[in-house]
């Protein structure tokens, strides 16, 4: 469903589904939100669903699908500007974190987000030292509220 890091045929509607549920804020997932950014191409506003991971107080997405992912490149092409919509849209900057400090909040990720695992491949039980390995695949970042 996911050839080539994108979503194709039914993955595609199935995000097209989850996004419009989660986004309704009814669903009753709290760190299961729709992300809004608008695409680097057309300035249409893109929705994805995505799952909030915390750690340390903060807020983080991960890109599980890696550095090709649409959503990553029209976050990075919008300077960070994006909506959080989970029943009231929140405005949010999303900082991109360094590579050295993405690995614990890639093990939480994995903790939170079971749909995630498939695509990332270490285990959600691993050490910390294993998720730095790969860090560097996977886009992570800090959510802002404006």
């Amino acid at each position: 469903m996911y050839r080539d890091g994108r979503p194709h045929g039914v993955a595609r509607a199935l995000n097209r589904l989850d996004a419009l549920v989660l986004g309704s804020g009814r669903l009753g997932v709290a760190r299961a939100v729709t992300l809004e950014v608008p695409g680097r191409r057309s300035g249409e506003v893109v929705p994805v669903p995505v799952v909030v991971a915390d750690l340390a107080g903060e807020r983080y997405l991960v890109a599980m699908l890696g550095q090709r992912v649409n959503w990553v490149r029209n976050v990075r092409a919008a300077g960070g500007a994006a909506v959080l919509h989970h029943g009231s849209r929140t405005a949010v900057h999303l900082e991109e974190v360094p590579v050295a400090d993405r690995a614990p909040i890639l093990k939480r990720y994995l903790a939170l987000a079971p749909g995630a695992r498939a695509h990332i491949p270490v285990d959600r039980r691993a050490p910390v030292a294993d998720f730095e390995r790969i860090a560097s695949k996977y886009p992570v970042f800090r959510i802002v509220e404006e």
